[in-house]
């Protein structure tokens, strides 16, 4: 059976189909309700999109020991309804004239612990509601999704920020995050495979050793370890590109919000032909082959932004935005699947936190980084530094066994002679055995 013939996963790809659509009207008027309406500077910018992004550095670790305990629909739906209740409170600020700084940052930071504890408990729900031999497809298909609202939301973002203003067009975001609870909490509970992490409760001691777990079994792992590198550079480069590009897109170049997003949503077609192409390229080059091309092409693409020549400015920056799009797609479709592919499933929340943890943690710092680039040495140049941090994070993976995994001669299921699975295994108490679907 194919994994769009599974009902419960079609609801999971509406859900995050959705939402992916309401975050990209979100990712677009949240910076833009900060430059227009409370003319913050770019430093201010930086430090909001932070705000989002450091609870994965704050408490991205023992959210994965919490979530290895409780089941993850719950947590998925609890997730997405506290996100869409925050939302809403910018815009009735806003209609009270009472909309400030702090409450931006507030609510950015909050959002942001709900969105550690839906992602983890995402991508750990995904293998008890399809086959072992389906994830790659159904990452594939989860991606699909996510590329075509980044196609729509840039666009439909841009012209309700034009004609409603920034603030108003975040309630599209709490609306989609709505949809999403609906449709998850739709799937059958007896879908999910029982926690077999809630034995003992959760003092701060246990909390610890099982953080610690799941940092050996990532540390350990001679897979997963580069695969949290690379992730992690590449992340960084994001964040600093991310932190300062609507403000270096409106404020050096001149775009309008509408023009931002059909630069966006144009570019983001790299994401469908990603999304299409995954699963063939890793069919034809291998998991791990396709974890480093896609983190190459991943790395590349930034740096069109601060080469567009004024003569061709959308072109360029559109290309760079379609060449990043794709390789990022490319690049977690494939390590999400190894990820999965590779953990024992008592593990698969600790696992994807702590890799979490690294990967995400890393965007706060760079949003932060370039913010104080920006502020000493200027916009044009804080991009093309922040574009170029990302270029070289494809050698990790290049030079590590992530090179030749999943492919015919190196199979990713762990075999009872991988001495660093067995040592990992023994480490962290769990057998080395492959991951159930």
């Amino acid at each position: 059976m194919r994994v769009t013939q599974n009902p419960d996963f079609r609801r999971l790809r509406a859900a995050q189909g959705v939402s992916q659509i309401g975050s990209q009207i979100g990712f677009l008027a949240l910076p833009l309700v900060a430059l227009q309406v409370l003319n913050a500077g770019a430093f201010e910018v930086s430090a909001l999109i932070a705000a989002q992004v450091a609870p994965f550095l704050l408490i991205g670790l023992p959210a994965g020991v919490w979530i290895d305990r409780m089941p993850r629909r719950p947590v998925l739906i609890v997730s997405d309804l506290a996100r869409a209740l925050l939302l809403l409170t910018v815009p009735l600020a806003y209609a009270l004239d009472a909309l400030t700084l702090g409450q931006l940052y507030a609510v950015a930071f909050v959002q942001g612990v709900a969105t550690v504890f839906f992602d983890v408990a995402y991508q750990s729900y995904l293998p008890d509601i399809v086959e072992a031999e389906q994830l790659t497809d159904g990452n594939a298909q989860l991606e699909l999704a996510r590329s075509a609202s980044q196609l729509i939301g840039p666009s439909v973002g841009g012209w309700l920020i034009s004609v409603l203003k920034a603030p108003v067009a975040l309630c599209a975001d709490a609306l989609s995050f709505l949809f999403s609870a609906f449709m998850v909490s739709r799937i059958p509970r007896d879908r999910e495979k029982p926690v077999t992490g809630g034995g003992s409760r959760a003092t701060w001691p246990v909390l610890l050793k099982e953080v610690g777990e799941g940092l050996t079994f990532v540390r350990r792992h001679r897979l997963l370890a580069p695969v949290a590198g690379v992730g992690a550079l590449l992340n960084f480069s994001y964040g600093m590109v991310a932190a300062i590009f609507t403000t270096y897109a409106v404020r050096e170049l001149g775009f309008s919000a509408a023009k931002l997003g059909i630069v966006m949503a144009i570019g983001s077609l790299g994401v469908v032909l990603g999304a299409v192409v995954a699963r063939r390229l890793s069919q034809r080059l291998g998991t791990g082959p396709s974890i480093v091309l896609g983190a190459l092409i991943d790395g590349l693409g930034p740096l069109l932004t601060p080469a567009a020549p004024a003569s061709a400015l959308e072109v360029v920056i559109t290309c760079g935005v379609f060449v990043q799009s794709f390789g990022v797609v490319l690049f977690n479709v494939n390590q999400v699947s190894l990820r999965q592919g590779v953990t024992p499933r008592p593990l698969m929340g600790r696992m994807t936190a702590t890799i979490r943890f690294v990967v995400w943690g890393t965007l706060p710092v760079g949003s932060l980084c370039s913010g104080a680039l920006a502020s000493s040495i200027g916009l044009h140049r804080a991009m093309w530094v922040s574009a170029g941090v990302g270029a070289l994070a494809f050698l990790i993976v290049l030079f590590s066994d992530v090179r030749t995994a999943g492919t015919r001669n190196a199979p990713l299921t762990p075999s009872a002679s991988d001495a660093d699975a067995d040592a990992v295994a023994t480490a962290v108490g769990v057998p080395s055995a492959p991951v159930e679907g």
